[in-house]
């Protein structure tokens, strides 16, 4: 224990001495679990990704905040945002001496109170929302795309997006915003913050020429394959540069994949049950490496050992072995067991530059870097909500469901269905269904795909439950709920865009 806590005092001072280390968060759109070759994909398809994967750190039980785009990121509609109250990671960075730029989606309001250079973003190249439409541009204008300020463009008007055979070059346009801001920041020796936030795997999904009908998967694997190839260049960018080893990465996406649009226009999650708009694992869990070059350690994978509930309780250092075979890949991939919420990466960036979180307000995410640089684990649960209802969480294995529901009965009689091929009766159901009195209960090492609930009679279940009613108990009673603002709709809102 005390070696630990002198590493990471070492850790802290080593950090405070050298330059302030960028910061690079690559969040994908409905990208899913299972979408990539280190996840266990088999066409194998991202190489890139794999080998960031092999040089960093796999994270397995990484969650999102929100089974759909916001809040993890608002829709078209929306009156509401981001408040001014809500203190943003660019704005803390800023106070730093950071320069911070979003590439991609923003998705915190489109009004100007909102705007991203009002919450501490320098630079501004994408849109306030995904690439829906096209609309007839009288009643409801197309999307607009921005350069800071400057509304430069629309959706489909200047920015192509062919539906019929899915191509559009939005995805190198957004890569050769990244090279050129890492270069512009490197040669002026600034630190930065960099969020690339595209949304090719979002349907309508779209690859440029070069990719198209190049994946086995089709074109939801052609947008995929392009995704892998920019963020290859872009680590690549950071290698040549001479900054790889003072720039963290991390890589995750904002939900799971949107079964409702698979095959052709959604990806894969893996074992695991439904998928976007649900808190079942396939809504909520995702991909996510770290990548920080001459810092993450190197060795074998990291296995937890596990206590009786299911907590993992320290790591233990095998030999080095491959858990996943990855094609032309050598290495060992360094997977942790940590529990991660992409809610962390506020906290952990922050940690990372040497600052500390706001203390007048509770914050719900942990630094994650004894994790990844330590191979500690950290005893927290997961909450899985869905609007303002809790509907499920996470205590080490174990996950109880508190309510559940996939979509309703009149979506699905339309053939909308979030859980295509996937029905588990009791599970996955199509009314709201409450079970705070008795939870369903699963242990996600032995049951990923949460199809067989534990006996409310057994011994596992009560023991189980036990503890975690404390767990939920406790968050309920500090919990400070926020001021909603996905409530109030007016399509007119766009046209002043």
């Amino acid at each position: 224990m005390a070696r630990a806590v002198l590493a990471l005092l070492w850790l802290r001072w080593a950090l405070s001495c050298a330059a302030p280390p960028n910061v690079v968060l690559l969040l994908m759109d409905d990208m899913g679990w299972g979408d990539l070759g280190a996840f266990g994909e088999p066409s194998k398809e991202t190489p890139n990704l794999d080998q960031m994967a092999s040089e960093g750190m796999l994270f397995l039980d990484f969650y999102t905040a929100s089974p759909l785009c916001s809040p993890s990121y608002t829709p078209q509609d929306i009156v509401g945002g981001i408040q001014d109250s809500e203190i943003l990671l660019p704005e803390l960075l800023k106070k730093a001496g950071y320069t911070n730029k979003i590439i991609g989606k923003w998705h915190l309001g489109h009004r100007p109170q909102f705007h991203p250079l009002k919450h501490g973003f320098d630079e501004w190249f994408g849109s306030p929302n995904c690439h829906f439409g096209p609309y007839d541009n009288r009643a409801h204008p197309n999307i607009p795309v921005y350069r800071d300020w400057e509304m430069i463009g629309r959706y489909y008007e200047d920015f192509k997006i062919d539906l019929k055979t899915g191509e559009a070059n939005l995805t190198q346009i957004y890569l050769q915003e990244a090279l050129d801001f890492i270069s512009k920041q490197q040669a002026s020796q600034q630190p930065f913050f960099l969020y690339w936030a595209i949304d090719a795997t979002h349907a309508p999904v779209y690859a440029s020429k070069h990719f198209l009908g190049t994946s086995q998967r089709g074109l939801y694997g052609d947008a995929v394959r392009e995704i892998d190839d920019s963020i290859g260049k872009i680590l690549k960018h950071l290698q040549k540069l001479g900054i790889s080893e003072n720039t963290f990465v991390f890589f995750t996406s904002d939900n799971g994949a949107a079964l409702i649009s698979a095959p052709k226009q959604g990806g894969s999650n893996g074992r695991f049950l439904c998928g976007k708009q649900t808190t079942f694992e396939g809504g909520m869990r995702e991909p996510a490496i770290a990548w920080w070059p001459g810092h993450i350690p190197a060795g074998g994978s990291l296995r937890a050992k596990y206590n009786s509930l299911g907590q993992a309780e320290e790591n233990m250092r095998p030999k080095p072995t491959v858990l996943f075979s990855v094609s032309k890949l050598n290495n060992v991939l360094k997977v942790s067991r940590q529990l991660g919420s992409v809610m962390d990466l506020f906290t952990t960036s922050l940690s990372l530059v040497g600052l500390q979180p706001p203390s007048d307000r509770q914050i719900d995410g942990i630094d994650l870097l004894p994790a990844i640089l330590q191979g500690k684990l950290i005893d927290r649960p997961i909450f899985y909500y869905r609007g303002n209802e809790m509907m499920a969480v996470r205590v080490g294995l174990y996950k109880a469901h508190y309510w559940t529901w996939s979509n309703s009965w009149e979506e699905y009689s339309k053939g909308i269905d979030f859980c295509p091929g996937q029905n588990v009766s009791g599970v996955t159901t199509h009314s709201q269904e409450e079970h705070s009195t008795l939870p369903l209960l699963f242990h996600l090492g032995r049951d990923p795909g949460e199809k067989y609930p534990l006996s409310f009679a057994s011994d596992e279940y009560q023991g189980v439950m036990r503890r975690i009613s404390v767990v939920v108990q406790q968050h309920k009673d500090t919990m400070v709920p926020g001021v909603p603002q996905l409530n109030v709709c007016d399509k007119a809102v766009m046209v002043s865009c």
